[in-house]
């Protein structure tokens, strides 16, 4: 197996776990398990880190072959190196698409949740008088209030 199709399948590999890992934080969002995400947000860093690497050693590989660095010396490799590495390149560069589509995604979801919850606190926090007391008593505009819990 050539060098060049060594590097994509690896990065193919990197990018179809980055994919599974987006999943994941989206269905997390969406079932409310936001305890998660931290643990996701780091997971999600690792394997940026290492597709950026992966990328950097297949560029490097495909400049030391001749070919230039970027999307058309990348194209111009995969295109010489045969069928595989074509059929790889491709691949690669639609999961990259669909990667980016779906991290869009996730940040569209962060980004409502979090209007939603700023849009909550500014309604709580809209009148001078809190709702309920330190002690748990719902307060009313006359002062007097109300024991959520009893005991």
């Amino acid at each position: 197996m050539n060098t060049v199709l060594v590097h994509l399948l690896a990065e193919k590999s990197c990018v179809e776990e980055f994919l599974a890992l987006l999943d994941q934080e989206a269905d997390a969002m969406k079932n409310g398990r936001f305890a998660e995400l931290p643990h996701l947000t780091e997971r999600k860093t690792g394997l940026l880190d290492r597709m950026a690497a992966l990328d950097q050693a297949r560029e490097s590989a495909q400049v030391a072959r001749g070919f230039e660095p970027g999307r058309a010396g990348a194209d111009a490799a995969a295109a010489a190196d045969g069928e595989a590495s074509l059929a790889a390149w491709t691949a690669l560069v639609e999961l990259a698409q669909q990667a980016r589509a779906d991290n869009r995604r996730n940040g569209s979801m962060v980004y409502s949740q979090l209007d939603f919850t700023q849009n909550a606190l500014h309604y709580l926090q809209a009148s001078a008088q809190p709702f309920y007391g330190p002690d748990g008593i719902r307060k009313s505009a006359s002062g007097t209030g109300t024991r959520l819990a009893v005991g």
